[in-house]
């Protein structure tokens, strides 16, 4: 059964930097995307970064240049780089990936941005 694994949240203040990681297991496939989508209290999910397995990769409108995402494909493995993070980043982020067809998602990891 795959399962993704994030890890990396925590509480930073304005400006400060975060790496998140995700990890799939449970598949010996390689995932063709691996994404990350953040939510926040009373909004929908949005869509942060994602990248495929050619390193094609796109981003959010709202990243302007902060975020970087990465993955190492044969651990199934994708990081979020998160630079000059400003309060309005605070939500839970979700890693998402896509294998063979079907879509996988983790349970969260909270980034909270307070002074």
């Amino acid at each position: 059964q795959v399962q993704l694994v994030e890890s990396g949240g925590g509480l930073v203040q304005p400006g400060a930097s975060l790496r998140l990681s995700c990890t799939a297991s449970g598949t010996i496939y390689t995932a063709n995307t691996m994404s990350w989508y953040r939510q926040s209290p009373g909004k929908e999910r949005e869509f942060v970064a994602g990248v495929i397995s050619g390193s094609n990769s796109k981003y959010g409108d709202f990243v302007k240049g902060r975020f970087t995402i990465s993955r190492v494909n044969l651990r199934n493995t994708v990081y979020l780089q998160m630079n000059n993070l400003e309060p309005e980043d605070t939500a839970v982020y979700y890693c998402a990936a896509e294998i063979r067809g079907a879509n996988f998602w983790g349970k969260g990891t909270l980034v909270t941005v307070s002074s």
